[in-house]
């Protein structure tokens, strides 16, 4: 077969995603490989169907068990002979794959780093044939990058142990710093380096601001996606705990999940969570790179992130099959002064100021008056096409533009007159004259810029603050405090006296935009029988509990959607929709086929 029709026997698949055929052609033909795609635009697949074409085995490291068996039985629902080595297995079961790896009756083959610094491991892996290594989430490897591990760092004697076979590293989020580090410690040789867009259009942004009403709108949030995949993050073990127990109590399925739980906890846990058993998993941190779950329909940071790549990492994982999903994160200025104190606490300067850096990015991220997704964008180095993506709060708002360049230009010079080494509050509160101890002790109240704002409110001199960071007029200051000074645009704006409008919401807008409701971000924007999708569902959900795998791994709901939607009458129809192969035709064609008929007849 060609690359098209094992992509359509195996995977179920017409056409290929973008970049995805080059880079499966790139390690076909020997070469390494570093590709930076965005989760759930199919990197999996880059080292999946070569592994089908090439003789020997695939190799791929990944950083957690859980994942490694979700990916396996995916892999063998999708008829590709595949198995992983790790702690789980019983020394009879680890001993028979080694003995079907040896005989080459399996393709691809799951490790975890840890395993590979075994020397009888090593020496195992030089006794079979190994045509590719995949070294999937590498950013791991970097102590730059925000989920670093000491043991991703050991695979850089894969070169040596296996110098033969190339390499194809794969990660969702990188910046320029964390991808030179991935190449150098992989020892990539003459690699091709593959970026795609880090836009992820099916994902809705929404930040809203911290209040006493904080768990009543979390709960209300809850219940807009009520029986839909949900994530929510939290800083503290205990939080996951006590909020998990108050979404019971108002009737939500949810379980909390953190590293103080005990290992056979976490696992049923993410089991039930992946099985469909339990609706809403309240975590911290430590969960969710494992979680291959595509059908995840809202991600909820209940605290502020450390950074902006975890953000973009955590919030990755809703919507990974491409339909419509929430990203919804809380911000209080209560939650980052808990990120200052423990960074405070770190002795290291020089990680200290890394930290610091970083918790301001996500702060910016948070004030922002304009487009999330632009912001976002602009942190991996890539520029918007649009300045208003629709689909973050920023950009749903309806605004009006005014003429804020006399405003402007009294910020500016606010911050320099002060010294460009304040924060936002400072500056606010000279602007409006405020004779308060620290701007008395520093003089500032002589100033000419004191009390030049003292008639407009501290929430629209901050939202216009906050708009003139986003233009980059006013530019963050790297340290300890969140302090800023004027960029190179503010600089030529007071230079050469331009104008400046910018935007503001209109007086009739309420005060917050919701978020977006369950049932259109369920649908998309296919239009299809929503009884016949239940009913479809229903019936994957009862195989997939037969068969003791994740509901996805039989088919995905964008596949479902689809089937309500085409409403196939016989099997030839049926492997036109996307993401039925003929493997899986095969094993569930007919059952799905009786569903649809009797749906249409009733």
């Amino acid at each position: 077969m060609d690359l098209h029709e094992l992509l359509k026997f195996n995977f179920g698949y017409d056409t290929f995603r973008p970049q995805q055929e080059e880079i499966i052609r790139c390690v076909l033909s020997g070469r390494d490989a570093f590709v930076l795609m965005p989760t759930g635009s199919g990197k999996s697949l880059c080292f999946q169907l070569p592994a089908l074409v090439l003789g020997g085995v695939t190799l791929v490291v990944s950083p957690l068990i859980a994942l490694m068996k979700d990916q396996v039985d995916g892999l063998l629902a999708d008829g590709v002979p595949a198995a992983f080595l790790n702690s789980t297995l019983s020394a009879s079961q680890a001993s028979e794959i080694e003995r079907q790896l040896k005989r080459g009756e399996i393709k691809i083959l799951y490790a975890a780093p840890e395993r590979l610094k075994m020397d009888s491991f090593q020496r195992f892996l030089q006794e079979i044939s190994i045509d590719l290594i995949a070294v999937d989430e590498a950013h791991c490897i970097s102590q730059w990058g925000h989920d670093f591990r000491p043991d991703y760092r050991e695979l850089s004697k894969l070169r040596d142990l296996l110098p033969r076979a190339p390499i194809i590293a794969l990660t969702a989020t990188a910046t320029e710093r964390v991808r030179k580090d991935i190449v150098e410690t992989l020892r990539l040789r003459d690699a091709r380096t593959f970026i795609s867009s880090f836009n992820r259009p099916n994902l809705y942004y929404h930040v809203e601001p911290r209040s006493q009403e904080k768990q009543a709108r979390l709960v209300e949030v809850m219940k807009e996606h009520e029986g839909e995949a949900a994530i929510i993050y939290c800083l503290s073990r205990k939080d996951t705990e006590r909020l998990a127990k108050l979404l019971r109590k108002d009737g939500i399925s949810a379980l909390p999940y953190h590293a103080g739980l005990a290992p056979d906890v976490r696992k049923r846990t993410q089991e039930r969570f992946i099985q469909d058993d339990v609706s809403v998993i309240v975590a911290t941190i430590a969960f969710g790179m494992g979680i291959d779950k595509p059908d995840i329909r809202l991600v909820v940071h209940y605290d502020l992130p450390k950074s902006l790549e975890g953000y973009y990492q955590e919030t990755g994982r809703a919507g990974r099959d491409g339909l419509q999903s929430t990203c919804m994160l809380f911000y209080s200025y209560g939650s980052k002064f808990r990120h200052e104190f423990f960074i405070r606490r770190i002795t290291d300067e020089a990680e200290r100021e890394q930290m610091t850096r970083m918790l301001g990015q996500v702060i910016e991220f948070c004030e922002l008056a304009t487009c999330r997704r632009a912001f976002l964008l602009r942190y991996f180095d890539e520029q918007s096409a649009d300045a208003n993506c629709k689909a973050c709060d920023a950009c749903i708002t309806p605004q009006e533009e005014f003429d804020a360049t006399e405003i402007a230009q009294k910020i500016l010079s606010a911050v320099v007159r002060t010294g460009e080494y304040f924060g936002l509050q400072y500056i606010c509160d000279v602007l409006a004259g405020k004779r308060l101890k620290q701007v008395l002790d520093r003089g500032h109240e002589r100033l000419s810029v004191f009390g030049i704002a003292s008639d407009m409110s501290t929430h629209d001199v901050r939202d216009i603050m906050r708009q003139l960071i986003g233009n980059e007029f006013l530019v963050r200051n790297i340290g300890e405090y969140d302090t800023y000074r004027v960029g190179i645009a503010g600089k030529k704006f007071l230079r050469e006296r331009a104008s400046l409008t910018l935007i503001r919401p209109r007086a009739e807008t309420v005060s917050a935009v919701s978020v977006p409701k369950k049932r259109a971000a369920k649908k998309g924007s296919l239009t299809f029988d929503d009884a016949l999708f239940e009913r479809l569902r229903a019936l994957r959900a009862t195989l997939a509990k037969e068969r003791a795998v994740p509901a996805y791994v039989i088919f995905h709901d964008k596949t479902l959607q689809e089937m309500a939607h085409r409403l196939p009458r016989d099997s030839k129809a049926l492997l036109r929709v996307s993401g039925v192969g003929e493997r899986k035709l095969q094993e569930f064609g007919a059952t799905f086929l009786e569903v649809i008929r009797a749906h249409k007849g009733s």
